[in-house]
């Protein structure tokens, strides 16, 4: 009989919650393209497979590479630079939730400030708003305008009261 194993759980997330794992693809020596991806759980019956989340790659992963290393380095997940080309690891959901906003929120921008501000108020996020932004950005009909919303209240000039 030939049963599917799921991954085990990384040990600070309960058996309910869903599963996540980021994978980091090296293209080439400067080509990386960082994943996140959501795993089959009893917490998500509705996946059949792994569905990919968000990703980034090129300039703009380079510009906040070392955000997200040091998001995931909190988390403990540590990729070896090897001469691997895959590696995949789990994830914890609050982290996967706030990279996988981060790289669906910073994929088509390119003003550096803006995007150094956007990604400075998504890692302030706590877990509920991440998750609230994401599932707009993956649930809706029209994605882009949430994202837009959000790059606008993350980059507004004007002082908050």
């Amino acid at each position: 009989m030939n049963v599917a194993r799921l991954p085990s759980r990384p040990p600070s997330e309960p058996s309910s919650a869903p599963l996540y794992e980021v994978r980091i693809v090296r293209r080439g020596a400067s080509d990386t393209e960082i994943e996140v991806w959501q795993l089959p759980s009893p917490a998500s019956p509705q996946l059949a497979g792994p569905r990919r989340l968000a990703g980034l790659r090129g300039r703009n992963l380079d510009l906040v590479e070392h955000r997200v290393l040091k998001q995931l380095a909190a988390a403990g997940v540590r990729f070896i630079p090897t001469e691997q080309r895959r590696e995949t690891k789990l994830l914890a959901e609050d982290v996967a939730l706030r990279l996988g906003l981060l790289f669906r929120t910073l994929a088509p921008m390119r003003n550096r400030e803006s995007m150094r501000a956007v990604a400075e108020g998504i890692e302030a996020m706590g877990r509920e708003e991440a998750g609230y932004w994401l599932g707009m950005a993956i649930h809706r009909r029209n994605p882009r305008r949430v994202l837009t919303a959000l790059r606008f209240l993350l980059t507004d000039p004007r002082p908050s009261k």
